[in-house]
């Protein structure tokens, strides 16, 4: 098991994406090629792989580093794993390596969220140091 920075084209990767999407979230259809290309050239983004022995790609996930008047800021986003490869510590690998970016980027603190329901997931960053905050986290809906 390999995790690495994604150096690959965005046809690779979206392709990826479309299988592993759909297994976080039944709601948010896999990104086109476009957003794909676009997320590759932001410079806030830095995309996360896992690859198998055989350079699949079995696990993804998105760190976003930005500035703001109080800290550089570090969010995690979308980490995703295989289901056929779960239970391997490839969830918690692409964490630490993302950690270590955000640390080498500056950023003092590194935030995420994660449903309740994802039981394993919050059980893994609660492993791995990460502590729940008490806040709100509020959502306004631009669609409607």
């Amino acid at each position: 098991m390999k995790v690495e920075i994604f150096d690959g084209d965005a046809d690779e990767l979206a392709g990826a994406l479309k299988q592993l999407v759909p297994q976080l979230s039944k709601s948010n259809p896999p990104p086109g090629m476009d957003d794909v290309a676009a997320m590759l050239a932001s410079d806030a983004i830095t995309q996360f792989v896992a690859r198998d022995d055989g350079g699949r790609i079995v696990g993804v996930a998105t760190l976003a580093v930005f500035p703001i008047p109080t800290a550089k800021r570090a969010w995690i986003e979308d980490v995703i794993v295989d289901e056929a490869s779960n239970g391997r510590g490839i969830g918690s690998q692409l964490t630490q390596a993302m950690s270590e970016r955000a640390r080498a980027a500056g950023c003092e603190t590194v935030e995420l969220t994660s449903r309740p329901s994802r039981e394993a997931a919050n059980h893994m960053y609660r492993k791995l140091g990460f502590v729940e905050r008490e806040t709100n986290v509020y959502r306004y809906d631009l669609t409607s």
